[in-house]
């Protein structure tokens, strides 16, 4: 994934904003890419913010919280935003339509409209949880044509720590 960033990011500073519906997992990410280990986390209410430098960028990372009486506040993170992270519980599918409303709401707004979107399809360990390729699918993604967008596989924190993927090789 190292390769990625630095061919679209180069050498700065980036502000990321992490979103997702309640327990999707946002927080275990944040503190997974931040500490390199997993952590116990609370549900969010607010925002929690960490700088994460990852081949020569920096990343400051808006986590906020996913709650449905929280989620009409996420659009005044937008502002400055240039990486969209979202993050999805793959094992719940009674929620994914929920999901791609609030992912589509996200960047249909005019501050979003140059962000770079990455999905995190998180909980891949779990059951029955739902593949990236579908995913994609289910919310919308192949149907977005003027934005770049990647799915990547988890589980509560980077995908090379549990896929077997070499992170640099994307």
């Amino acid at each position: 994934m190292g390769k990625l960033l630095s061919k679209i990011f180069g050498n700065k500073e980036m502000r990321i904003l992490m979103l997702g519906l309640d327990a999707a997992g946002k927080t275990t990410i944040l503190y997974k890419l931040k500490l390199g280990q997993s952590v116990t986390t609370i549900p969010t209410v607010g925002f929690n913010v960490e700088t994460v430098t990852y081949k020569n960028v920096k990343f400051n990372v808006w986590d906020v919280g996913g709650q449905d009486k929280i989620r009409p506040l996420w659009r005044h993170y937008y502002t400055g935003t240039q990486g969209l992270i979202f993050v999805v519980d793959c094992a719940d599918r009674d929620r994914i339509d929920e999901a791609r409303q609030e992912l589509h709401r996200i960047i249909n707004d005019r501050e979003m409209r140059d962000a770079i979107i990455l999905i995190f399809a998180n909980k891949q360990d779990l059951p029955d949880a739902m593949k990236p390729h579908e995913i994609q699918e289910k919310l919308g993604l192949t149907r977005i044509r003027d934005r770049n967008w990647y799915v990547q596989p988890s589980v509560g924190g980077p995908p090379a720590t549990y896929c077997g993927e070499d992170r640099d090789a994307i």
